[in-house]
C-alpha cells in the first residue's frame, strides 16, 4: 500500500528557498486548533497534543480503507490585536495562534468529526480536543522563506522578505505563517528550518516583477 506524503508531493509548498520567492498557493484542507498565549505555555501544548491525536484519528481511519497518508508538518498562523508590525513587542502572553495540520484532499469533514470524537472519548482529560475544527485555507499569491536557526532570529528573514515585498510593489494580505520542518525536540536550534509565508497582493499602481 502506498502512503501519501505531502512534503514529497507538493515540493512547492514545502520546498522554501533561503531567499525571498513567490508561489501560489491553491485552497487547501486543515484541521485547526485557535487559541491565545504563550508558546511555551500549557494551552499551547494542549492545543498541539489534540491537534495531533485529532490528527492520527483521521490518519487511522484512512489506513483501514487503504488510503495511508503521513501526518504532515505542524503549521501556524500567528497575529496580535492592533498593529500587527508590533507583534515582537506584545508580552507573548498575548499573541494569538491558529495551529494547522495539512490533511490530503480525499479526507472529508465527517471522517474529521468521527477521528475528533474517538479521541475525545479515549482522552476525556484532554477537553480541548473538542476546540479542532476542520477547514479551508487559501492564501493564494505568497511570499514565502526558508529561515535556519532559532525561532528568535527570525526577524531578520522578516526583514528580508519585507525588502523584497518592497521592490517587486507587494504588501501583506494575510496572517503570518509558519510551518515547522523541524522538530525542536530533536534538531539543536541552530539548525532548525521554518518555513515564513506572507500571503500578499500587488500594490495599487505596482507590478510584479
Amino acid at each position: 500500500m502506498d502512503k501519501l506524503d505531502l512534503a514529497k508531493a507538493d515540493i512547492a509548498y514545502y520546498g522554501a528557498l533561503r531567499k525571498p520567492q513567490v508561489i501560489d498557493c491553491e485552497p487547501l484542507w486543515y484541521v485547526s486548533i485557535t487559541g491565545k498565549g504563550d508558546p511555551d505555555g500549557e494551552t499551547f501544548a494542549r492545543a498541539t497534543e489534540a491537534l495531533y491525536t485529532v490528527s492520527y484519528g483521521v490518519k487511522g481511519i484512512y489506513k483501514a480503507e487503504l488510503k495511508d497518508f503521513t501526518v504532515a508538518k505542524l503549521e501556524g498562523l500567528w497575529w496580535v490585536l492592533g498593529d500587527i508590525t508590533q507583534a515582537l513587542k506584545v508580552p507573548r502572553e498575548e499573541w494569538h495562534w491558529k495551529l494547522l495540520i495539512r490533511m490530503p484532499a480525499f479526507v472529508t469533514e465527517q471522517k474529521v468529526a468521527e477521528a475528533r470524537a474517538a479521541a475525545m472519548r479515549k482522552k476525556k482529560e484532554l477537553k480541548i480536543i473538542a476546540s479542532v475544527e476542520f477547514e479551508r485555507l487559501h492564501e493564494g499569491r505568497c511570499v514565502q522563506m526558508l529561515h535556519v536557526g532559532p525561532y528568535a532570529t527570525e526577524p531578520e528573514t522578516l526583514d528580508e522578505m519585507d525588502r523584497f515585498m518592497e521592490a517587486n510593489h507587494l504588501k501583506k494580505s494575510g496572517l503570518h505563517h509558519e510551518i515547522y520542518l523541524s522538530d525542536p525536540r530533536k534538531v539543536d536550534t541552530s539548525k532548525l528550518r521554518t518555513i515564513l509565508r506572507y500571503p500578499v497582493e500587488v500594490v495599487e499602481g505596482g507590478l510584479l516583477r
